[in-house]
């Protein structure tokens, strides 16, 4: 049952990718995130409000940075979506887990030895894998002009990172994971508010304007069926599983948007692919601790 629940959360992802490429025809960025963190706050305050979840929380300055480079990542993906083929930019978001193994080994070097042991060797050559991977996947998009939405991509990919280890760090302490996520989703309409106000919001007018709901009401499922994944199975296994949302990505892309996607670009997913299931399995022997992700 957990693989399902992975399953569906990547499917919900996916298809929220989809609703945001739409919606980005009509809306910037930050009108997207606003709305979709206002859905979250709503629907999960209702149901923490049901299972009597304290909205205060203990260490609220933790829930600040990971609210802070949460939405830094979920604004440079949703930018990215709208610039780049579909099932580019939700593989650049997908590198969070090279990402974190670069994070992880380069701190386990940097203050614990001057050598890379014998487990940490292959996690090393894991690492230059998934970059070449990600080469392969921006070369198409840097021939069409998209060098700007390609780095954003993979920035936002770098800041998901930061958050999933941010995210560890609050469930050893003990935090709620509805909380968890409703900071989260508050620290969206507050950014995202900020940046309206600032660039201005765009206008309600036509039916395009539907498309932010299911946005916010996907991103909120994908997330509590992923946490439920994480919660009831076995970390290893869920983790690997979140890379469906890729395949489910570029499906939507070929079938919806006519997206085409050459054999450099099919193999650097593949790498990247492989270099996070991998990266998963070895940064879990090879360091101590690892945290889950949570998307």
């Amino acid at each position: 049952m957990p693989s399902l629940w992975m399953l569906l959360a990547a499917v919900l992802f996916a298809t929220m990718g989809v609703c945001v490429k739409f919606a980005s025809e009509h809306f910037h960025a930050l009108d997207i995130v606003f709305y979709r963190g206002l859905v979250g706050v709503v629907v999960l305050g209702l149901v923490m409000k049901q299972q009597r979840v304290a909205f205060r929380s203990p260490v609220p300055m933790m829930h600040f940075w990971r609210s802070l480079v949460g939405v830094v990542s979920l604004v440079g993906w949703f930018y990215s979506i709208g610039q780049l083929p579909l099932a580019t930019a939700v593989t650049l978001n997908y590198t969070s887990s090279v990402w974190i193994a670069t994070f992880l080994l380069g701190g386990a070097v940097l203050f614990n030895q001057r050598s890379l042991s014998s487990t940490q060797t292959p996690l090393m050559f894991t690492i230059v894998l998934g970059f070449v991977g990600v080469a392969l996947v921006l070369r198409p998009t840097l021939s069409a002009g998209q060098l700007v939405g390609g780095m954003v991509g993979l920035l936002s990919g770098m800041f998901a990172a930061l958050a999933y280890l941010q995210v560890a760090s609050l469930a050893r302490t003990g935090e709620p994971d509805s909380r968890t996520v409703w900071y989260f989703s508050l620290g969206s309409v507050l950014a995202g508010g900020l940046g309206m106000l600032v660039l201005g919001g765009t206008a309600w007018s036509g039916w395009h304007t539907l498309w932010l709901l299911p946005i916010g009401l996907l991103a909120l499922g994908g997330q509590l069926c992923m946490t439920r994944a994480y919660a009831s199975g076995a970390t290893l296994v869920v983790a690997n599983l979140q890379y469906t949302g890729i395949v489910f990505a570029s499906l939507y892309g070929v079938w919806i948007f006519g997206d085409r996607i050459d054999a450099f670009a099919v193999l650097g997913i593949g790498l990247i692919i492989v270099s996070g299931v991998v990266a998963t399995a070895l940064r879990a022997r090879a360091i101590p601790k690892a945290p889950a992700e949570e998307h």
